[in-house]
């Protein structure tokens, strides 16, 4: 699982039933690498679209039961990587980077 798709399947676990544009505002990215990303999941029965109800051509995502296990057992993989990199690059160095990513990308999705 790419990092992008750990994002996504993490946004659909907060939020369900985004539509494409909305996810892609939520992950600040185009359109265009959001679908690419997506593709896999959805063929590995990740996550999967519905209909809206007012508008049948706007399709809504969800994740699936298959994407809820896949997502536990990655967060697994990444609360161990992330315990690693606070070891090796330092607690407070560690959050300061986060910092600045989230200041990084709260400033881009301003900008859009």
């Amino acid at each position: 699982m790419t990092p992008t798709q750990f994002s996504i399947l993490s946004s659909l676990r907060r939020v369900s039933g985004l539509t494409m544009l909305e996810m892609a505002d939520t992950l600040v990215m185009d359109r265009t690498t959001l679908v690419r990303a997506l593709k896999p999941l959805q063929r590995n029965g990740y996550v999967a679209e519905s209909p809206e109800y007012a508008n049948k051509r706007r399709l809504r995502l969800h994740m699936t039961a298959t994407g809820r296990d896949k997502l536990d057992e990655a967060v697994d993989h990444w609360r161990n990587a992330q315990a690693i990199f606070e070891t090796r690059f330092g607690e407070a160095e560690a959050e300061r980077l986060r910092q600045e990513l989230f200041r990084i990308t709260r400033a881009s999705a301003v900008q859009q």
